[in-house]
């Protein structure tokens, strides 16, 4: 490919090398330094004037400093005059603060999507975003793609006659719906409330789970909390086998650890949009890779074509 240039943050580089090797192009270095005040400063270390400049950064932990850092890189190509500026954004971690459900609270979806337009960014492509309404915040042109070929390209590998696809809640129950779709299975959701401490309540599960096998789907998993009261539900309803899946595989704390004990657990399925350091990992996850679609996306952007084709 011709005339492309590719950069990556500090965020998740292992993804961002993958990308380029299914592009077959290379990825270029970029230096990300810090002053004694600590202050950072980005310096892209290869040409982008009037290039097709892709900079990879997911918005993981520490979020705020991967913001910086992508802000930075984003103001580096603009003034080295790229001719055009896409971020890849495989996590939006922002994408949660989508309204104002609280008096003077921020949502942060909509002021950080402002900052990287201000900063640079003619487009964006993203992974699974959190809410539908947050593709709207953008002022600028944005590709949303989801992981659920991947997931149910991995899921079909089980027999699926007696399988079910629950959605934690309701918000959810659209997803798991068309992923249900995919993989030829009837779909459930729980009645999910969450509460001002952040406990969160399931207090029923509206569809025929009994005697199933279960597959659990959520757009991302953090502490875990909701997969685990819902399972809870899902053992008094007489399952016969749980299988998690998410497209970002967040796991903060000891949340694998703790999902991974839970009774009837055989599976944690996710994508690699997020790193997952090996000292998380436990032996029931699976890690799917969204590289390929992330490559043939961005080869499609610099080419011209439809990224719509690739939900055909």
């Amino acid at each position: 490919m011709r005339d492309i240039a590719v950069f990556s943050g500090t965020a998740h580089t292992e993804l961002a090398e993958e990308i380029c090797a299914h592009l077959d192009v290379p990825l270029h270095p970029v230096r990300v330094s810090r002053f004694a005040n600590d202050c950072l400063e980005v310096q892209l270390e290869a040409n982008c004037r009037e290039r097709d400049v892709f900079l990879i950064q997911p918005l993981v932990p520490p979020v705020q400093e991967h913001l910086v850092e992508l802000l930075l890189m984003l103001d580096a190509a603009r003034g080295a005059s790229a001719g055009r500026i896409t971020v890849v954004m495989p996590h939006y971690a922002y994408a949660r603060s989508d309204k104002k459900d609280a008096p003077r609270i921020s949502i942060g979806a909509r002021l950080v999507a402002d900052l990287l337009k201000t900063a640079g960014a003619d487009r964006v492509l993203a992974v699974t975003l959190h809410s539908p309404q947050v593709h709207g915040f953008f002022g600028i042109p944005v590709d949303h793609l989801h992981a659920l070929r991947e997931l149910a390209a991995h899921f079909r590998q089980y027999d699926l006659d007696e399988a079910v696809v629950v959605s934690p809640d309701l918000g959810n129950a659209k997803e798991a719906s068309h992923f249900a779709r995919m993989i030829g299975t009837p779909v459930a959701a729980g009645a999910k409330q969450r509460f001002p401490d952040d406990r969160v309540q399931i207090s029923a599960v509206i569809g025929d789970v009994v005697d199933r096998d279960v597959i659990v789907l959520d757009d991302e998993i953090a502490k875990g909390s909701t997969m685990i009261e819902l399972m809870e539900h899902l053992r008094d309803l007489k399952v016969r086998s749980i299988r998690l899946a998410c497209t970002h595989g967040l796991f903060s704390s000891n949340a694998l650890r703790r999902l991974s004990e839970q009774e009837g657990v055989l599976e944690i399925v996710c994508t690699n949009t997020v790193p997952i350091p090996a000292e998380k990992r436990v032996p029931k996850l699976r890690v799917l890779s969204v590289a390929p679609a992330l490559a043939e996306a961005m080869r499609r952007i610099h080419n011209g074509e439809s990224v719509s084709a690739l939900f055909g």
